[in-house]
């Protein structure tokens, strides 16, 4: 079994999730640990399904009802998000707290993350204009990636 080396950033979202844990009354477990620490260094968007599969790897022991409940305490804890971008929903990080769109392939099911200053702008000039605070939103785009529109 391999043993995690936490990095800085690691120690403090572990840090941050267990302190969130304790406020809720909640044990921290190497279980949860663990969990999110394999969730923590995935890259983009997994279904607990997927994270299971890499969490059982290493830790054996842990069951899929963990890894669901666990996905569930980081949202909680607002480290991570469930999205829905079909049946299936994903998770993705949080903790960088920066805000980005998505692009959805309803082919073969790519996601692709996006930033566009131009249109967040234009988000905030409606708003004002209609005397709204905008809390929180997202934009998702359905289509076909490069790779699906032209085959």
């Amino acid at each position: 079994m391999v043993t995690f080396t936490y990095g800085a950033a690691m120690s403090r979202i572990i840090k941050g999730f267990n302190k969130f844990l304790a406020e809720k009354g909640l044990k921290s477990t190497r279980q949860r640990e663990a969990v999110a620490e394999v969730f923590f260094s995935s890259d983009g968007h997994i279904s607990a399904e997927e994270l299971y599969l890499k969490v059982v790897k290493e830790h054996p022991s842990i069951g899929l009802t963990t890894v669901y409940r666990t996905l569930r305490l980081l949202t909680e804890a607002g480290l991570a998000k469930q999205r829905r971008f079909s049946e299936q929903g994903v998770f993705e990080k949080e903790h960088d707290g920066k805000h980005h769109d998505h692009l959805i392939c309803t082919r073969c099911g790519k996601i692709i993350e996006f930033k566009e200053p131009t249109i967040e702008k234009m988000q905030d000039d409606v708003a004002r204009r209609y005397g709204f605070v905008v809390t929180d939103h997202k934009m998702e785009l359905y289509g076909l990636c490069r790779s699906c529109g032209t085959a």
